[in-house]
């Protein structure tokens, strides 16, 4: 339940604040607990890592624009032959983004 819940919080994390989207993402677990992954959504490829216990999992990644995104959700899933199918709801919101003006650096700007 895990990487359903790693997946649904990469998919949060690729649909940015405020938006609703779709998202595909595939993880490997790292530790117990701890999952790194990839994901395909509205907002382009991210990778990223979330941390998960039960049905509740939150992450941070980076787009391939340089933004980096955080993330939390909650879902539930269940076996379906070799694959495991599951729902989940979640949100996720930019935490910097190089390209707006109101995050760069002053100085590196001039």
């Amino acid at each position: 339940m895990s990487r359903i819940c790693t997946m649904i919080c990469l998919a949060a994390l690729l649909t940015g604040c405020g938006s609703i989207g779709v998202g595909l993402g595939i993880s490997v677990p790292v530790i117990p607990g701890v999952s790194i992954g990839v994901g395909v959504g509205s907002g382009g490829v991210n990778a990223g890592v979330s941390a998960g216990h039960g049905p509740v999992s939150a992450g941070v990644g980076v787009s391939q624009k340089g933004q980096v995104t955080g993330g939390a959700g909650v879902g539930a899933s269940t076996g379906v032959g070799n694959a495991r199918v599951g729902v989940g709801v979640g949100t996720g919101g930019v935490l910097y983004d190089p390209n707006d003006p109101q995050t760069r650096d002053k100085s590196i700007a001039r």
